[in-house]
């Protein structure tokens, strides 16, 4: 059974969650404050967080900061009533994965959770046989989908998950302008436009990683399309 932590101070909407996500089969715990939220993290294993942004304690992003700290393949979904572009990318570019504004349709709210879960599912799986198609080479940059490892000149690179896929879709698509709908809808899983940066928020983060301090550089802006990955 999956386990969802639930960070959220408003007793109705966290009894109605909770109910929702219990009759999918998901074991839902609890938290009404960011300290609670906090310490029960610390102190279990969970597949999955929901946190709200305004939380007594330590808010939504504090915690969420705190969990990439220690963690950074959990999956983080934002529930909360800031529906600004602002916040929208502040708590994205603070880790989280997903968001998704209240008040919100249940069923949209449960398919978020199934997509960032598959992710997971996807992220931490047992690594199969090394086969030459579960490495990916380009330039000096080598990808180990097998162990999940970056290298480029043979150094490691620490990747989260969400760079790490964007990273994999690029690599599959060399050569070949994306536009940041393209991205979205294959890194996210979103096949809408959030209205924010996020896209450039990541590929800025995954070139600081794997392109600033090497070279040649592998990450192109095509202005007004998107970006390439492909040799200067």
């Amino acid at each position: 059974m999956r386990k969802i932590l639930l960070v959220e101070d408003e007793a109705h909407v966290a009894s109605f969650i909770k109910k929702g996500l219990t009759e999918e089969g998901y074991d839902v715990t609890v938290a009404f404050d960011g300290n609670i939220g906090w310490e029960l993290f610390q102190q279990n294993q969970f597949d999955l967080i929901i946190l709200d942004i305004m939380l007594p304690g330590k808010n939504g992003i504090e915690v969420c900061t705190l969990i990439r700290e220690v963690n950074t393949t959990v999956p983080v979904l934002f529930l909360t009533a800031l529906g600004t572009s602002e916040n929208i990318v502040l708590g994205l570019n603070k880790g989280a994965d997903d968001y998704i504004v209240k008040p919100f349709k249940f069923i949209e709210f449960l398919a978020r959770i199934k997509t960032l879960l598959r992710r997971t599912d996807v992220f931490s799986s047992e690594p199969v046989p090394a086969t030459n198609s579960n490495v990916y080479s380009f330039m000096n940059l080598t990808v180990d989908d097998n162990s999940k490892t970056v290298t480029r000149d043979g150094i490691e690179i620490n990747l989260t998950s969400t760079e790490y896929r964007l990273l994999l879709y690029f690599l599959n698509n060399k050569n070949i302008v994306l536009s940041r709908m393209d991205i979205l809808e294959n890194v996210w899983g979103l096949n809408f436009n959030l209205g924010t940066n996020v896209v450039d928020v990541y590929v800025n983060y995954l070139r600081k990683k794997i392109d600033q301090s090497f070279e040649p550089k592998l990450i192109h802006t095509v202005i007004g399309m998107g970006y390439i990955m492909k040799e200067k």
